[in-house]
Order: structure tokens, then C-alpha cells, then sequence
């Protein structure tokens, strides 16, 4: 037991100042302590009692202090208080202090979002529908434009290249759907996985970060000054780049050396017309492969951080320089099919730069070690998506297959339908993927009430979304053809199919969603045999349907989008799934 002498009252006086000094700065001015039973202490320390004070946080202040604030308020200083025990009522740490923080552990363990709750003024116990809507909805808007960018500066490339003419036009059509197939093998199960492993990731180390050994945040800054962000060791980010250029470099000699068994198997014969351009097309769109799939997998990382605006900001850049480029080398240097394609990759590249510069600033992009590596995890959801994306490859190849053995013009035709159909549709899927990112992050901490809010809400406004474009579509498709080409032929084929186009967008609009939150809850087995089941009807219409021509390939592709739907719904019905928390009353 320290003696009274031990103490001056010139020391405990600076003791104090101190100690209001440090608190004084951890609140910044947002939050007021309070001193109840304040008494002044007397001038001589030296041999009298120490006039006794008692430390306290308001009852209002105290529930509305941010848990942020008392976890980095650490136990550094002495404070004065009143005990019982102890004649002289001084203790290096008080007990309040110890049981504030005891209570801050155990609600860091018990649900992180508790925290956030209270620290934005919302109860717990009060629904945060608004919150939740509000953070989907500036998710989706950045991701919308970057879904947008892609799909316009491909239907740009087939505008310019339609006024080469039909045979042009459908020698690119073949070699873009041989490539996107291609490189959707692995690129899709990549992107998806790679969103939900990140988003995990980065919600368990949030987790681990803010308990140290004893339940006390430690500095974040580690150090470092205010403001500079100290960048991420994620074993997930890591294990998704070395995968992507892997498989980026496999891509591109698997279509360069493959291109005429491709052609072939499309049904672009030698003797076609279309071969040649074909070939030198595919031939050169291979070498952009790596950047393709590397820009891909970036774009799931990003969504894993919840950051849909940088993607933005990189897509926009390069296919900006694309629409440059198009017209420069396909008219100016007269070098038609080949112009296009070597424009498109060199965006591609551009895109891929500008991405790894700006994850760079955020995560180590290799680890430390080989061990830290994920393959084993991405190997197993990756090896269902493949299955998955195998089966929608080979329904969407058989129709386009199909339609190429139609002819030239048939298949100008059906390009321009399926340009406008996957663009449009596609902006729907930035919402999908908006959700897959906090359906991920929220399921990771076992917040199933918030689950449950985003997934009604992104299926309502989802299908709202989808019915509006089925109305647009309706009346303004027949001018937007006008604008890929000017043959009469291919022009009165496209008409045929504004019925394809527009009224299969609601449906479109829900499959794309159900997607995106079978990944989110990471439910990639079921993902991938619903899909195998899926594509297995829809591909034994296409071959054996009464209905031929465009109008059975048509027919068979909103077969194949509604068999997606409905599989979806099915899965969210099942109480034994992971989905079992959308049935309980939380």
C-alpha cells in the first residue's frame, strides 16, 4: 500500500491535467464527460486526506458514446477515485474502466453491426431498412455505370464494324461469342467467388483487428500519421490475381493456337466468307486474354471492398480510349475487322493497368508466404462455377450456332438482337452484384436480419428495373437496330425479335439477382447443379423444338432465362437451406 507521502500535490495535479488531456483529445470535442459529486481538491496534498472524486460518464452521454471511442481509450493513466478500500483513493485503473471494456469485448464477439448501430444513433433493437437500402442503392449506381461501359463500347465496336458490311459483321459476331465463351469459362466463377472470399476476408479481419489480447482495440495507425491508410495483407486478393494470370495466359494460347477448330465447331466452314475475317479477328482478341481475365478478377476484388466507383472510374478511362481508337484504325488506316480488335485490346490492357495501380494503394497485392494462399478454397467454389458456367456456355453456343447456320445475314440479325439483349440485361446484374457484396460481408458476421432486408429489397427493386426496360425496349428497339446497320435484310430479321428483346427483361432482371445472392451466402453447389439441370432442358429445346429459325433460338434462350428464375425462387422457398433465415421471424 503506497503511503500518502508518495504522493505531492504538484504530481497529481499534472497527473490529472494529463489524464483530461489525453481524454480530451481521443473525443475531439464530439462527446462531454461529466463529473459527478465534484469537489475542489485542497491546495496541500502532503500529509491531509485527499478529498475523494468520482469519475463518471452521463447515463445520456455513456449510451450514446461510439464503442470506436471507448475501445481506443486505453488504460495509460491514473485515476483519481473514490474507494472504500484504499485511505488515499488512488488506483493506477479504475474498475468501471475495466468493466466498460470487458462490456466493449463482448459485444465486438457477440455482432460487430451492434456497434454500428449505436455508433450512427440507431437501436439495436430498431430496424435498419433505411440504412441498408441507402448503402445497396450507392453500391448500385457506380456499379451500374461500370456494367454500362462495358456492354456500350462492345455495341460501339459492332456499330463500326456493321457499316463493313453483313459478312464483316457476322465473322466478328462469331469471334466475339467464341471469345466471351472462352474466357467466361474461368472468368465468371473467378469474378464471383473472388467477391464473396474478399468481402469475408475483409469482415473476419475487421473482426480480429478490433479485439487485441485483452479486448482493446490497438492504434490502427500503428504509428502513423493521421490520414495515411496502411495497406491490407489479404491472402484472398493475393491467391485471386496469381489465379487470374494463370488462367489469362492458358486463355490466350488455348484461342490463338484454337481459333480455326473454333470456327469450325461454330460452323464457319473454309468455304465460308466469313472465315477469314473471322480468324484474323479471333486470332488477335486472343492476346488480350490475360487482361481481360486480370481485369475481371480485379473487378471482384473491388466489390469484395464495396468500392464500385473505382472500377468506374478504370472501365470508363479505357473503353474511352477504345471508342478512340475505333474509328482511327478501322476507317482512317483502313485496317476494318483487325482495327476493331486491336483497339479492343489495347483498352483492355489499359483497364488492367489502371485497376492493379489503384488496389495497390490498399492491399499487398503478393504475400508474404506461399502457405497464405487460398487455392484450395477458390479451387473447390471456383471447380462448381465452372460446371455452372459450362452449362449456360453451352446453351448459349448451341444458339448461337444455330443462328450462324442461318447464314450471314441471319446472323448480323441475330448479333445485333443479342448485343442489345445481354447489354440491357446486363445492367441489372451491377445489382446483383451490389447485393452478392454485402449479402457477403453481413453473412460473414451473422447478421441474417439485414440479410433478409437486402435480399427483399433487391428482388423488388430488381424486378421493378426489369419491367421498365421491357417497356423502353418496346418502343425505341426498332431505332436502336438503325444503328448497328443499314441493310434492309438484316434490319427486317431484327424486328422479328423485339418480342425476344423486350419482353424477357423482367425475367432476365430476376435470374441475373437470384445469382448474385446464391453467391453471396456462397451456395455455389447449388449454383452450379440447378444451372447443369437448367441448361440441359433448354439445350434439348433448341435441338428439338418444333419451332425453327431465329425464332427457336429466341424461344429457347427466355426458356433458358426463366428455368434460371424459377430455380432461383425454389432455392429461397427451401427452410433446410441457407437461406433458412428468410422463414423465422428475426
Amino acid at each position: 500500500m503506497a503511503s500518502t507521502g508518495q504522493f505531492s500535490g504538484k504530481s497529481l495535479y499534472r497527473g490529472l491535467i494529463r489524464s483530461s488531456g489525453e481524454q480530451s483529445r481521443l473525443t475531439k470535442g464530439k462527446r462531454k464527460f461529466c463529473l459527478l459529486n465534484r469537489s475542489s481538491v485542497p491546495i496541500g496534498l502532503d500529509g491531509g486526506d485527499i478529498v475523494s472524486r468520482k469519475c463518471h460518464l452521463c447515463a445520456e452521454q455513456k449510451t450514446s458514446l461510439s464503442p470506436l471511442v471507448i475501445r481506443h481509450r486505453k488504460a495509460r493513466f491514473g485515476v483519481a477515485c473514490c474507494q472504500s478500500s484504499s485511505g488515499y483513493g488512488v488506483e493506477s485503473t479504475d474498475v468501471q474502466e475495466r468493466v466498460a471494456l470487458e462490456e466493449n469485448k463482448r459485444s465486438i464477439i457477440n455482432g460487430s453491426r451492434n456497434e454500428e448501430s449505436e455508433s450512427i444513433g440507431v437501436p439495436i433493437n430498431q430496424p435498419r431498412s433505411s440504412d441498408v437500402r441507402r448503402e445497396l442503392i450507392m453500391l448500385s449506381l457506380p456499379a451500374i455505370a461500370g456494367q454500362a461501359i462495358d456492354p456500350f463500347s462492345q455495341l460501339m465496336e459492332t456499330a463500326y464494324i456493321g457499316r463493313l458490311g453483313p459478312v464483316e459483321l457476322g465473322s466478328a459476331g462469331v469471334s466475339i461469342m467464341i471469345f466471351n465463351n472462352v474466357s467466361k469459362l474461368f472468368n465468371i466463377p473467378l469474378l464471383s467467388v473472388a467477391t464473396s472470399f474478399v468481402a469475408e476476408d475483409i469482415a473476419k479481419n475487421a473482426t480480429k483487428d478490433s479485439i487485441s489480447e485483452n479486448g482493446i482495440q490497438e492504434d490502427s495507425t500503428n504509428g502513423k500519421p493521421i490520414g495515411m491508410v496502411e495497406r491490407k495483407q489479404l491472402s484472398s486478393v493475393s491467391t485471386a490475381l496469381l489465379l487470374a494470370i494463370g488462367i489469362g495466359i492458358f486463355e490466350a494460347v488455348a484461342l490463338y493456337l484454337g481459333c480455326g477448330s473454333f470456327l469450325n465447331l461454330m460452323g464457319i466452314t473454309g468455304d465460308s466468307p466469313m472465315r477469314i475475317p473471322a480468324e484474323r479477328f479471333l486470332s488477335l482478341r486472343a492476346l488480350g486474354a490475360p487482361a481481360v481475365v486480370v481485369s475481371l478478377a480485379l473487378q471482384g476484388i473491388f466489390r469484395g471492398f464495396k468500392d464500385t466507383k473505382t472500377p468506374v472510374f478504370c472501365l470508363g478511362l479505357g473503353n474511352l480510349s477504345a471508342i478512340f481508337l475505333f474509328p482511327m484504325l478501322m476507317y482512317y488506316l483502313k485496317l476494318g475487322v483487325t482495327g476493331a480488335a486491336i483497339s479492343t485490346v489495347v483498352s483492355q490492357y489499359l483497364v488492367t493497368f489502371l485497376m492493379v495501380w489503384q488496389l495497390n494503394k490498399r492491399v499487398i497485392l503478393l504475400p508474404p508466404k506461399v502457405g497464405e494462399l487460398q487455392f484450395g478454397v477458390y479451387m473447390k467454389s471456383g471447380g462448381f462455377l465452372i460446371g455452372r458456367t459450362l452449362a449456360v456456355l453451352t446453351t448459349m453456343t448451341l444458339a448461337t450456332s444455330i443462328a450462324a447456320r442461318q447464314g450471314a445475314v441471319a446472323m448480323a440479325a441475330h448479333q445485333i438482337c443479342m448485343q442489345i439483349w445481354l447489354a440491357v440485361s446486363l445492367l441489372t446484374d451491377a445489382l446483383a452484384a451490389s447485393g452478392q457484396a454485402l449479402i457477403a460481408s453481413y453473412s460473414s458476421e451473422g447478421d441474417h436480419k439485414t440479410v433478409k432486408e437486402v435480399t427483399n429489397f433487391v428482388l423488388k427493386i430488381g424486378l421493378v428495373v426489369g419491367v421498365s426496360l421491357a417497356a423502353i425496349l418496346s418502343v425505341s428497339f426498332g431505332s436502336i437496330a438503325t444503328l448497328f446497320t443499314k441493310d434492309a435484310d438484316v434490319l427486317g430479321i431484327v424486328r422479328t425479335g423485339i418480342l425476344f428483346v423486350s419482353a424477357s427483361q423482367p425475367i432476365n432482371a430476376l435470374a441475373f439477382i437470384f445469382d448474385g445472392l446464391h453467391y453471396g451466402v456462397s451456395d455455389f453447389a447449388y449454383a452450379a447443379k440447378s444451372m447443369m439441370l437448367v441448361g440441359l432442358i433448354s439445350s434439348a429445346f433448341l435441338l428439338y423444338a418444333p419451332i425453327t429459325g431465329l425464332p427457336g433460338v429466341w424461344s429457347g434462350l427466355t426458356l433458358f432465362m426463366g428455368l434460371r428464375t424459377a430455380a432461383g425462387y425454389v432455392r429461397l422457398l427451401s427452410k433446410s437451406g441457407p437461406w433458412w433465415f428468410l422463414h423465422k421471424d428475426l
